[in-house]
């Protein structure tokens, strides 16, 4: 592998955790002080995307088999499931409790800021994945975009909530995300599965 990609692969990763663990103290602080929880799951969320980010750190940094391969595309294929699980629980929660995210300018103004972080860095690893011909980052690059996509969904959500008063609109969103996850999961499970 190139050294000078490798590297990249490696920031795209670093940034992605630096932003994330940021992102978790940001978005318990703006959940607690709106009582959403929309806001606290997407910081949950952020914390699936950590682990994703550490899976790939472990494989650029370290001498790559295929073996290893197969075993971190299916840890990132978890990923996904744990992701469709909570948005599931989330709505269900969120339905079941009559919970429903009050506005929060702090949570909205950093849910805007991550959707475009994520997108940025979700195509850096795209691009570096296809140029080192390495599926784990190229399946790594799936959860960010997800992450970016819950981001958006999440900020459409509070902003309909406060302008309209509709409080479904996030779970209406989560339920397109889920179905999304689940498809990447099935494709990463069912692919290393095979001889």
């Amino acid at each position: 592998m190139q050294p000078r990609l490798l590297r990249t692969g490696l920031s795209l990763e670093y940034a992605t955790l630096g932003w994330n663990a940021v992102g978790i103290v940001v978005l318990i602080g703006a959940a607690i002080a709106a009582r959403s929880v929309a806001l606290a799951g997407f910081g949950l969320d952020s914390g699936i995307e950590i682990f994703a980010s550490l899976v790939v750190i472990g494989e650029l940094a370290a001498s790559s088999t295929e073996a290893s391969r197969q075993r971190a595309e299916r840890k990132i294929g978890y990923a996904f499931v744990g992701l469709a699980v909570y948005l599931t629980g989330q709505a269900v929660v969120s339905i079941v409790a009559h919970v429903h995210p009050y506005s929060s300018p702090v949570g909205m103004v950093w849910l805007a800021a991550s959707a475009v972080v994520m997108f940025l860095l979700a195509y850096g690893k795209a691009r570096t994945g296809r140029a080192l011909d390495h599926p784990v980052l190229l399946a790594e690059s799936k959860v960010t975009v997800l992450d970016g996509a819950l981001a958006t969904a999440t900020l459409i959500g509070l902003a309909l909530n406060a302008a309209a008063h509709w409080w479904w609109a996030d779970i209406a969103a989560g339920a397109v995300i889920v179905a999304y996850g689940i498809r990447e999961a099935d494709h990463l499970l069912r692919t290393r599965r095979a001889p």
